[in-house]
């Protein structure tokens, strides 16, 4: 039997309509430090009240209950310019600078005893990028392995199959939903759960500890509908 006849279309419609929306905005966030002009209108539009995703996930209620924290204190305090240099000083902590970083943003990292970039992996994600289209501004200007991009191409991939399922075209829905196990199973499920453990470690502020909680529950909830292990954070 094929995942599509496991579940009614309507049922993958919605799913793959959370997965586009959350998995992008998430990607969003990490790819770039934050700036007011694209996060003042998800504070005021009160997005991380809830997720269209996963949104029973412990980890996804968990993740949101710290963003709102964030978000009204930030709110109370008259849109404190303390608070959003702090979150723009924990992106940086984090991910920038060129000592060696608490998290790294780049999969590839991971995997050498050097911690460099530019390896195997990130070669292997460039390729899963080209072969389903992905098309991303500042593509190969950095890392391809980013941890925001490889999101992104997870939301990219359901909307491959979203398109495939409303066209009525079952073998491009399978085919774009193997593409997403496969790129989980070989890429992002690899690392992002020791990703997470350091964030969670890592980060000085509730909106990163917050995103992460919902990259975590998200993640494993997409790994249940698609059959896949989550490794163990290590």
């Amino acid at each position: 039997m094929t995942m599509v006849e496991k579940q009614t279309n309507a049922l993958w419609q919605t799913q793959l309509t959370g997965e586009i929306l959350l998995f992008s905005l998430l990607g969003k966030i990490l790819y770039q430090i934050p700036d007011k002009e694209w996060l003042q209108p998800l504070l005021d539009n009160e997005v991380f009240t809830e997720a269209p995703f996963a949104e029973a996930h412990p980890d996804v209620l968990k993740g949101l209950a710290l963003l709102q924290q964030w978000g009204r204190a930030y709110q109370q305090n008259g849109r404190s310019h303390d608070l959003f240099k702090d979150l723009q000083v924990d992106y940086t902590n984090l991910f920038t600078g060129m000592r060696k970083l608490p998290v790294s943003p780049w999969e590839s990292v991971y995997f050498n005893d050097e911690r460099l970039v530019f390896q195997a992996q990130t070669m292997d994600v460039r390729a899963w990028y080209r072969r389903y289209g992905l098309e991303v501004r500042q593509l190969h200007q950095e890392p391809d392995d980013h941890i925001g991009l490889e999101l992104m191409f997870v939301a990219h991939l359901a909307q491959l199959a979203l398109a495939a399922l409303e066209a009525n075209n079952e073998p491009e829905f399978e085919q774009a939903l193997t593409a997403q196990r496969g790129f989980l199973s070989k890429h992002l499920l690899l690392w992002s759960p020791l990703w997470c453990e350091q964030m969670l470690e890592y980060a000085q502020t509730d909106f990163y500890r917050g995103l992460t909680l919902i990259i975590r529950g998200a993640l494993a909830e997409l790994s249940r509908i698609l059959q896949l292990s989550l490794p163990e954070g290590k």
